[in-house]
């Protein structure tokens, strides 16, 4: 039987995002798809681009692309996110489905947007969240189904907690996968409360600047977040700038009445089991197993890991949504519900209080103090 082929354009943007984690590259060895062309604003980033990524044609301007090419799919690769709504709305204008880099957008009245451009023209949108493609997540959930970590009481996530991005940057940067793991694991969110300090004091007007990664409005060097899910589970997140753990804290811990899951962040990355109530294996005794992609205590098989794995894994099912008229694994709605997640934490601190989702208030709220 004959595939169908897809016709893929590359957007980049050299110094500003460049390629994000591999969404260039990935195309290549897909036999389903022709890597048509590449744009982006750098000459010499789109030179090396277009060698790189086997492309046909490059373009200095991404909507000069989108006019020209019959495309049927385009990776908004940029890291940076203040272009992502204007890339991603050109693609849905375009009658183009997408694979992009997190963070999804810069807030939610972006993300509305972008899921009412898609909603009407029955586009696909996929995001880069590449922990909802890791084989582990579906064994971890067939953990719980079965009992083996007992009744889930509580998901507890942090993110790398550097001295350059902890707290707000290391929010919207890496707790992205946090939420949207959390999510995955727990369900839609109902609530939040949080505090965001800056230099030990509550956040004003005057911590607020701009900031790194196109990321807008950013404040803060202290967060600690709870969220209520809609299933009764407790979750948390925190980001303390310069309290980085060696090896690094950053990923989720699954809390149950007989055990806890340990997920570090990244495809088919080795996750973790203890079947221990007490939550204490040095009173216990219990011993932490490991969790491969083949199971608990087994050894990983050979396969692609990293970015490039989850890439190929994310293409793979954005490829059979289309064709199946279903939402990929890491869809839109998830990208903007991990959003609503980041969001939510700079709306709990401004009204000093529990926010409820959907928020009411969907403007970056450091904007609003």
């Amino acid at each position: 039987m004959t595939m169908k082929k897809y016709q893929v354009g590359i957007i980049g943007r050299t110094g500003k995002g460049n390629y994000g984690h591999g969404l260039d590259t990935v195309w290549k060895d897909n036999p389903q798809v022709d890597v048509v062309s590449v744009a982006d604003e750098n000459a010499a980033g789109r030179a090396a681009a277009l060698k790189r990524t086997g492309a046909q044609r490059a373009y200095a301007d991404y909507r000069r692309m989108l006019e020209k090419e019959d495309l049927n799919i385009v990776a908004v690769c940029p890291r940076w996110l203040d272009q992502h709504r204007n890339m991603v709305l050109a693609c849905a204008e375009h009658g183009c489905h997408v694979y992009m880099e997190k963070p999804f957008c810069q807030t939610l009245v972006e993300a509305d947007e972008i899921v009412r451009a898609f909603e009407m023209r029955h586009l696909k949108l996929a995001i880069a969240h590449v922990n909802r493609y890791t084989p582990q997540l579906g064994i971890v959930r067939k953990l719980v189904e079965d009992g083996v970590i007992g009744d889930v009481l509580e998901v507890r996530a942090r993110g790398k907690e550097d001295a350059r991005r902890g707290g707000g940057e290391d929010l919207w940067v890496l707790g992205t996968h946090m939420l949207d793991l959390s999510r995955a694991l727990a369900g839609d969110v109902a609530s939040c409360f949080a505090t965001v300090r800056a230099g030990g004091q509550p956040l004003s007007r005057e911590h607020v600047q701009d900031g790194n990664e196109g990321i807008g409005p950013l404040a803060g060097d202290a967060i600690d977040a709870v969220y209520r899910f809609r299933s009764g589970v407790t979750g948390y997140f925190a980001s303390h700038r310069g309290q980085s753990g060696n090896p690094s804290r950053f990923g989720l811990k699954v809390f149950g009445s007989r055990g806890i899951v340990e997920f570090q962040s990244g495809y088919r990355k080795t996750a973790y089991l203890l079947r221990d109530g007490s939550w204490s294996p040095g009173r216990s005794g219990a011993k932490w197993q490991t969790i491969s992609s083949a199971g608990v205590g087994k050894p990983e098989p050979p396969a692609a890991a990293g970015h490039s794995g989850g890439n190929a894994a994310a293409v793979s099912d954005l490829l059979h949504a289309i064709e199946q008229d279903r939402q990929p694994i890491s869809s839109m709605y998830d990208a903007r519900a991990a959003t609503e997640m980041i969001v939510g934490v700079f709306e709990s601190q401004r009204l000093n209080r529990p926010v409820s989702f959907p928020l009411e208030n969907r403007a970056n709220p450091l904007t609003l103090l």
